[in-house]
């Protein structure tokens, strides 16, 4: 590619990490190099069974820990409910093994970005890891200035801040109209994890 655009998947709906996932695939299948790292998410999901056989042009790698984790006073208590193996911290201080996984990932993307060897990265759920001060806006800021012309920058998550919407090329906000979440209804395999 000629340029590479950064686009951002984010909002309160469904659909993000799927959205960019089905991007990877079409990159994929038109023969582009393709990059794909999971913050805070751990070897758990189904996608990765799948991902990681599916083409010799896609790398996939997860950062996150075996639970989710919420600042205090951001989840419904039907949303707890829902959720398996959630740890509630307090507002500024995420627990300091999330911190570090996070903040070497920002480290291996710099790496990787530098080196331009792919022709899309995607930085799944970075936008959560700078919502819950994982990750810095410095450290997204060094991702965007590390992009090389050609490579196509994809972030994904929840609570995309105002400064990166104004940054990006694109962006997609899903809205959640209605989510069986909110009548208790936990995660299910091969549709939320």
């Amino acid at each position: 590619m000629k340029r590479g655009y950064i686009q951002v998947y984010t909002g309160d709906g469904k659909g993000k990490t799927t959205a960019a996932i089905g991007l990877a695939i079409r990159a994929v299948g038109a023969g582009l190099k393709v990059w794909l790292l999971q913050f805070m998410k751990s070897e758990y999901y189904s996608e990765q069974k799948i991902l990681d056989g599916i083409s010799p042009l896609l790398y996939r790698e997860s950062l996150g820990k075996p639970y989710f984790i919420a600042p205090e006073g951001t989840l419904t208590e039907e949303t707890k409910k829902a959720l398996t193996d959630v740890v509630v911290f307090p507002p500024g201080n995420p627990p300091a093994e999330y911190v570090e996984a996070c903040r070497n990932g920002v480290e291996i993307a710099a790496r990787t970005l530098a080196k331009g060897e792919y022709d899309v990265v995607i930085l799944d759920e970075i936008n959560v890891a700078l919502h819950f001060g994982l990750v810095t806006r410095e450290d997204c800021e060094a991702l965007i200035a590390a992009k090389p012309a050609g490579t196509e920058l994809i972030f994904t998550g929840r609570k995309a801040p105002q400064w990166l919407v104004d940054r990006a090329d694109l962006v997609t906000e899903m809205r959640n109209v209605k989510h069986y979440y909110d009548a208790g209804v936990a995660n299910r395999r091969g549709i939320e994890d």
